[in-house]
């Protein structure tokens, strides 16, 4: 069953100093999930090969978009550990342009296919993808979906007066990150998930916790986020340990736990994160004998087959949050008739909005260039009349009046540095066959 309840045990961290995202500051081979395993102002940061392949100087001081007709690229993982999640941020941004053309384009312009490019979860691949779309100069980047990629693009979109908007960044390094106003996300900050997934914990009764994350932005921010509000609300963080993501084994990381003695472990990971489970189910850490809680990077419906191909209900009982993705299901129903073949939807609603968010900007600014339109990207999330899809936002716009965008992901609401100002939070379980379920979501608010 799925209900709407509010933060209540543990008040939001705001003013954390915190490294974190969805997604990686390092280049990684292979590999999947939000955040997610995908995913925002913090630090995940590994070092790996970039398969020898030799990045460029960002771009810097372009003309971005010089035509009339609205453009997009994407930068998404098609490949890497998180390629799970490009499907449905694909898909959404096809969506929207469809949405957005059957309400007659972006300034009487209907908007084309988008240009496409891979993250594959390293650095340079997401960099030569960015340049190579940059080279047609689109109106705005839809992407990356990791924060780190995201990290290693930024200055060259940015430096080429190119809209960035990112559904799954969670990192809260980016809330103050020098983009000249031309990066925004629509996933909400780490900072706000944290204390969602710390307040689950304590409600859950658990007083003792240990964390173990990925050594990157992602990993790093969601830790510290989730561990001060911990502290926040009473409870002892037994362990805050980071491991290196591309290590062949996880026998340190399981020795940590064990040695720590926990109640609840918080395992923030993306797939290597089945490994360092297996590890802990065979040293008794099961999650009939302690909490076991995990983040976006490890909601994925083949999750328990990852920990066991021939028992996937060893995972029964464990729990996680991540940015709610299906809190919307008319939504959702209409991106599965538009891609029939979709098995994941997370973080569509809010590649969706991204689309929708800058198109709108767009109308309202009349212009197709960032450089104009960035001043209102903003504002059509906020302080007008609520409209709901692109269409009837347009034709409010065209009336003369201020509008409040409230997309497929919620009220967007976005503060000056242009991202969600609140944020809904999925609380999922995997059940007693292992499958994944939607509990709750939470509503989580820096003034709470």
């Amino acid at each position: 069953m799925r209900v709407s309840t509010h933060l209540r045990t543990v008040a939001a961290v705001s003013a954390l100093a915190l490294l974190a995202a969805c997604g990686g500051t390092a280049e990684e081979d292979g590999g999947a999930s939000e955040d997610t395993a995908a995913e925002e102002g913090g630090g995940e940061d590994a070092e790996s090969s970039d398969d020898g392949m030799e990045s460029e100087e960002p771009a810097a001081g372009g003309d971005g978009n010089t035509s009339d007709t609205f453009t997009f690229g994407y930068v998404l993982p098609e490949t890497g550990q998180l390629a799970f999640l490009g499907p449905p941020q694909i898909e959404a941004l096809g969506l929207a342009i469809e949405d957005i053309n059957a309400a007659g384009g972006v300034l009487g312009n209907e908007v084309p296919a988008p240009v496409a490019g891979d993250e594959a979860g390293q650095e340079a691949a997401a960099q030569q993808a960015a340049d190579r779309i940059l080279a047609d100069q689109p109106s705005a980047i839809v992407g990356a979906a990791a924060s780190g990629m995201s990290l290693a693009i930024i200055d060259r979109v940015t430096g080429a007066n190119v809209m960035q908007c990112s559904g799954s960044n969670t990192a809260p390094t980016f809330t103050d990150y020098q983009d000249d106003g031309l990066y925004v996300r629509t996933a909400p900050s780490d900072a706000l998930q944290g204390p969602v997934l710390a307040n689950t914990i304590v409600n859950d009764g658990y007083s003792n916790v240990a964390i173990v994350a990925r050594a990157d932005d992602y990993g790093a921010g969601l830790a510290d986020a989730t561990a001060a509000a911990l502290e926040n609300a009473g409870a002892t963080v037994a362990l805050n340990e980071s491991y290196d993501p591309l290590a062949r084994e996880f026998n340190a990381v399981v020795s940590s736990v064990e040695a720590a003695e926990p109640d609840a472990v918080v395992v923030i990971a993306f797939e290597e994160g089945g490994q360092i489970l297996q590890g802990m189910f065979e040293a008794g850490l099961t999650p009939d004998a302690v909490g076991v809680y995990g983040a976006d990077g490890l909601r994925s419906a083949d999750l328990g087959s990852i920990v066991n191909e021939s028992d996937p209900s060893v995972i029964a009982g464990m729990k996680g949050t991540a940015p709610a993705s299906a809190d919307n299901p008319d939504f959702i129903t209409r991106l599965e008739e538009f891609a029939p073949d979709l098995e994941e939807t997370q973080f569509a609603p809010q590649v969706y909005d991204c689309a929708v968010t800058m198109a709108l900007a767009a109308e309202a600014a009349g212009s197709v260039n960032a450089a104009d339109f960035k001043a209102e990207v903003n504002g059509v999330t906020i302080d007008g009349t609520e409209c709901s899809s692109f269409e009837e936002c347009k034709g409010l716009l065209e009336d003369g009046e201020d509008i409040d965008y409230n997309g497929a992901s919620g009220p967007l609401d976005f503060t000056e540095a242009g991202e969600p100002g609140t944020a809904t939070i999925e609380v999922y379980e995997f059940d007693d066959a292992g499958e994944l379920q939607s509990v709750e979501t939470v509503e989580a608010n820096p003034s709470e």
